[in-house]
């Protein structure tokens, strides 16, 4: 019997800590085949490729793109990010040139209830530590540039207003990469006329700023600083758009993210190169790494492996109907992640009892993996359902679901990745080879660009959450209105939900159908190119949870991080 998950004693920090790591310079010269020179290291494990090399790569072929998604996530965990650190080291492992592209953990999650995002187990991203904590600066960068711009805002209103910005129309929040419920809301510039005019503003989470957006659309320097000039803010008092550039902040603002939109560079466990850059939230923006990263790397290997955050109702919906559509990129395949422990809590049971077998429980939580791949085939692929082992898995319920799977026409392949690294999801790999060799999938947009607004949110609502329409506010649905009337009808929409369930309610899990999807607000991201649609109860500054994971982290006498997970 194979190794597998909640057998090994050691931490996923500690599995990190304890596994020799090669210099970073080695590694991009060795299976990149980019020097020293084209490198800016911080310190011996990580380092970011320089914009020029990346230019310089830009007429090379791209090598195939593979998309890894999930079913809808549960406290018991489907180890997304930790399959697409296992298949990207299987596919070297099988013989194949390969390369994976990760978001940057938010602080957020680390420090509040999720944890960080560099994998796990013997599938991780290295130095794990670091890579959750701080990185490269990418996103104080982010948060910095974020705001700058709210600070210029607010002291154009201070210093006589030229612009005539109505401050009761000001929509530009403040950011922070933290998890803190307490900014959600807030009331500034008060203490007298000193310290400007007393206005109504919040603070959402560095990851749903429209920046960080801008930031993983970017297709190069020039393009960021046009992107953030297009930033809407506000309005005058007679509705007139005002945008970042006219307060003449977006020069100042690409400054602060010049070095930052450089990949940042790091490993695998195994050696196996990656980057990891960007990082916006699937339930609150769009879900995807950099483009910049992403192109850059199909330019250096055959096989480029990436994800899409939280399910794929989220993140590959969004993955496709805007990162795809923007920039052109389009994945050879896809991989859907799947854990038989997820699939019973779907099915009802309770989470203290998912190490006993539950075939009627699995039954019914089999309706939710139905759902993903019937999506996904909408958009025109069959996935390779990975099937992420763990110990109390048994034989009858793995079988049960590579049944289902079958009988909806797509491969279901166990992976032992978190236990085995490469070695252990070597079927996986072979199975994504031989999926895209074997048939052309082409991607399939879900909607026009011509659509109405309101019309994209319903389409979304109804082909992927399988709701029976969508509830607008009435300012929600004027605002959609004027939008559509001032020329932004084109633009593709991002919803905003929860990410437990196809609903709007993070109870409901399995499969439901019939539900309304209740769209409280709206907001335009002109710059990123795309209208938000926020549903339920959703917030984009979330909150920690009772025990923080903060409270078990800690720096022990030799200066080791312990308690990251």
């Amino acid at each position: 019997m194979p190794a597998s998950q909640h057998v090994t004693p050691k931490s996923d920090i500690a599995i990190s800590q304890d596994t020799p790591k090669r210099p970073i310079l080695d590694v991009a010269r060795d299976t990149l085949g980019i020097g020293a020179d084209d490198l800016e290291p911080y310190g011996r494990y990580k380092a970011k490729i320089s914009l020029d090399r990346v230019e310089a790569l830009k007429d090379r072929p791209s090598g195939k793109l593979i998309l890894v998604t999930a079913i809808t996530p549960t406290p018991a965990g489907e180890g997304k990010t930790t399959t697409t650190v296992g298949l990207t080291d299987a596919l070297r492992h099988i013989g194949e040139k390969a390369m994976l592209c990760l978001r940057e953990p938010s602080l957020g999650p680390s420090f509040g209830q999720k944890g960080g995002a560099a994998g796990g187990g013997f599938a991780q991203v290295v130095p794990m530590e670091d890579i959750n904590l701080h990185f490269t600066g990418d996103f104080h960068a982010i948060g910095a540039a974020h705001n700058l711009l709210a600070a210029m805002i607010d002291n154009h209103l201070y210093w006589g207003n030229d612009l005539g910005i109505d401050s009761r129309r000001v929509t530009w929040r403040r950011a922070m990469d933290m998890n803190d419920r307490a900014l959600r809301d807030i009331v500034c510039s008060l203490g007298g006329v000193a310290n400007g005019f007393p206005r109504e503003a919040g603070f959402d989470i560095t990851v749903a700023s429209e920046v960080m957006a801008i930031f993983c659309l970017a297709k190069n320097l020039a393009d960021l600083k046009a992107r953030l000039g297009e930033i809407v803010i506000g309005a005058t008092r007679d509705k007139a758009p005002v945008r970042a550039r006219d307060l003449s902040a977006h020069g100042a603002m690409t400054a602060l993210l010049k070095d930052a939109l450089a990949p940042n560079l790091v490993q695998t466990l195994e050696g196996t190169p990656a980057f990891v850059h960007g990082g916006p939230f699937a339930n609150i923006a769009h879900g995807c790494n950099s483009v910049l990263a992403t192109t850059t790397a199909l330019k250096l290997a055959d096989w480029v492996v990436t994800e899409a955050g939280f399910g794929a109702d989220l993140g590959a919906e969004k993955f496709f109907d805007i990162k795809c559509r923007k920039t052109g990129l389009e994945p050879a395949g896809v991989v859907l992640v799947a854990t038989v422990r997820a699939l019973k809590m779907h099915g009802g049971v309770r989470r203290e009892d998912l190490r006993s077998e539950n075939l009627p429980a699995l039954e019914e939580g089999l309706s939710n993996l139905r759902r993903h791949v019937e999506n996904l085939q909408k958009f025109g692929f069959s996935p390779v359902v990975a099937i992420n082992r763990f110990s109390a898995d048994t034989p009858a319920e793995i079988a049960l679901v590579q049944k289902a799977c079958t009988a909806l026409g797509v491969e279901a392949v166990l992976a032992d990745h978190w236990a085995e690294g490469g070695a252990g999801a070597a079927d996986l790999a072979r199975a994504v080879v031989r999926t895209v060799n074997g048939s052309a999938q082409k991607l399939k947009l879900l909607y026009p660009d011509e659509m109405p607004l309101v019309e994209k949110i319903r389409t979304v609502a109804r082909e992927i959450y399988r709701a029976s329409d969508i509830a607008l506010d009435a300012p929600v649905a004027e605002q959609l209105a004027a939008w559509q009337a001032a020329g932004h009808g084109r633009l593709p929409v991002c919803i905003a939900k929860t990410q437990y369930s196809f609903s709007t309610n993070h109870e409901i899990k399995g499969a439901p159908t019939g539900h309304i999807v209740h769209v409280r607000e709206v907001r335009l991201a002109a710059g990123a190119g795309f209208v938000v649609a926020i549903c339920g109860d959703m917030m984009t500054m979330p909150g920690l949870p009772k025990v923080p994971a903060a409270t078990a982290i800690d720096v022990l006498p030799d200066g080791r991080i312990v308690g990251l997970f």
